[in-house]
């Protein structure tokens, strides 16, 4: 009994240190920005007769705005499409370096490696592309229309929107594969040469033997594309700063600009530091609830496979 009460006591004590730093770093700056959105906090609170709280009205005003609208729309469909891509290229990759292809490993490293670019860093290298080596390959090909400033990808909404795809995607799918990778490796070759055996194509033993087999993969790579797709702000920010512009609801606003840049334009370039905490809440019971959602639906699915 004594030595179970003492394993005990050194588990809180290591513990101690972890439950502290969470404490302090994330429990409590998130509620007390959740008070401050009940407010008029702002940067410069002094001018505008110090901190006053004015309940839902923070929250009431960014329903109200159609830009804060239109970055909900385009974030959902921004999400939609960025996990469709991820999860399709990754697991494709992980079919290719989960085969007796030579240099497979030198393949699955080369990869993984935009991985560890940093958004930032990741924008700006792709928005040199899209703005200065598509131009100079289009004219290299006597491609008039690429070289044509009208037409440069970052220049329409909906390109700019994909390039912002295109560029998360190329950083992304990498990790992803490597989950992937340990799913379909974790398969039982049995399975595959008894269904080879029977006749089973390979298309066939793919959705009948692997995707099943690697479902708790699929669960846990569409919780991370859900999120890091939801939640983008880097590559969004360097690589095409939320433009170019376009009307909403009878209003000009960024046309690329997502929710979580969103939210950093309202708090540090509006210096609406309440607003944005507010709309930082929206964000994150909308994702809060679509994420657990997700996992619970693709948990029952995993039973039924």
């Amino acid at each position: 009994m004594r030595k179970k009460r003492a394993n005990g006591v050194t588990f809180w004590l290591f513990l101690a240190p972890v439950i502290f730093a969470f404490i302090m770093v994330i429990v409590i700056p998130f509620l007390l920005g959740v008070y401050y959105s009940f407010t008029t906090w702002s940067s410069s609170p002094g001018a505008g007769g110090g901190i006053r709280f004015v309940g839902l009205v923070n929250y009431t005003d960014s329903f109200k705005s159609p830009a804060f609208a239109y970055s909900f729309l385009i974030t959902i469909a921004y999400t939609i499409v960025n996990m469709a891509v991820i999860n399709v290229v990754a697991f494709a990759l992980a079919l290719l370096v989960t085969t007796r292809l030579k240099l497979r490993n030198i393949y699955r490293a080369g990869f993984f490696i935009p991985n560890l670019i940093g958004g930032l860093i990741l924008g700006y290298i792709w928005q040199f592309i899209f703005n200065n080596g598509v131009p100079a390959l289009g004219a290299a090909l006597d491609l008039k229309s690429w070289v044509n400033p009208a037409n440069l990808i970052l220049a329409s909404n909906v390109k700019a929107l994909g390039a912002i795809v295109a560029a998360g995607s190329w950083q992304y799918a990498g990790y992803i594969m490597m989950i992937y990778v340990a799913a379909i490796e974790n398969v039982p070759a049995e399975l595959h040469e008894a269904a080879q055996i029977d006749g089973a194509s390979a298309f066939r033993r793919l959705m009948v033997i692997t995707v099943p087999m690697a479902s708790q993969a699929f669960t846990i790579t569409i919780f991370l594309t859900l999120v890091q797709s939801f939640k983008q702000f880097d590559v969004n920010y360097s690589l095409t700063g939320g433009g170019p512009s376009t009307l909403f609801a009878g209003r000009p606003i960024f046309g690329t600009e997502l929710l979580a840049l969103n939210i950093y334009d309202t708090a540090f370039l509006s210096n609406n530091l309440a607003m944005g905490q507010a709309r930082a809440v929206i964000f994150f019971v909308v994702l809060a609830a679509i994420a657990l959602a997700q996992v619970s639906i693709n948990k029952r699915r995993e039973i039924e496979l």
